[in-house]
C-alpha cells in the first residue's frame, strides 16, 4: 500500500485522499489466527504539517473470520479502525531507516498493526448450541463453573 507523497513533497496539495479496498493473502494471514480478510474499506487522508511530518487519519472497516472459540468454525466479525497522528512516528516503529525525501510511504504494517489489535481474545458462535458439553471422560467447563480442587480448598479456610 504504497502512497506516492511527492505532491505534499512539492506543496502541490495539502492532502491525499486513500480511498481504497484491500483482501489479504493467505500469505499475509499466516500465523495471525485470522481465517479470511476481504475487502477491507481504506478511507482518509495524509497530510503534511508544518513540521515537514506527514498526518494520517484514515478509517479502516471490514469483517474478518475468526475461528470458533469452541467449535472451530469460521465467524464473522466486524471491526471499525479510527487510525490518526504522526505517520513519521508510527512507521518509526517498523524502519529505522525512514527518510524524510522519499517518494512513497507504505501505510500497511500501521494498518496490519492495526487490524490485529482488533481480533477479540475469544469468539463464539451464534450457532454453539448443537456442541456436545459432555463425553466419556471429559466435560466442558465455562468460566461461572469452573470446579475447586479439594487440595486447595483447605487452604481456604485458613484465609
Amino acid at each position: 500500500m504504497n502512497i506516492d507523497v511527492t505532491k505534499l513533497n512539492s506543496g502541490i496539495d495539502n492532502k491525499i485522499s486513500i480511498d481504497m479496498t484491500y483482501s489479504f493473502s493467505a500469505e499475509e494471514l499466516k500465523n495471525s489466527g485470522i481465517l479470511e480478510l476481504n475487502d477491507v474499506k481504506i478511507k482518509g487522508d495524509i497530510s503534511k504539517n508544518s513540521l515537514e511530518d506527514y498526518n494520517i487519519n484514515i478509517i479502516v472497516k471490514g469483517t474478518m473470520v475468526l475461528p470458533c472459540s469452541i467449535s472451530l468454525k469460521p465467524v464473522n466479525y466486524d471491526f471499525n479502525v479510527k487510525i490518526e497522528g504522526n505517520l513519521t512516528e508510527m512507521l518509526a516503529e517498523f524502519t529505522e531507516n525512514l527518510k524524510n525525501n522519499q517518494k512513497t510511504i507504505d501505510i500497511f504494517p500501521i494498518i496490519w498493526e492495526n487490524i490485529l489489535m482488533e481480533i477479540p481474545i475469544r469468539i463464539v458462535s451464534d450457532d454453539i448450541s448443537d456442541v456436545k458439553t459432555k463425553g466419556e471422560g471429559w466435560e466442558l467447563i465455562t468460566d461461572e463453573e469452573s470446579p475447586v480442587n479439594p487440595n486447595l480448598a483447605k487452604l481456604k479456610d485458613l484465609l
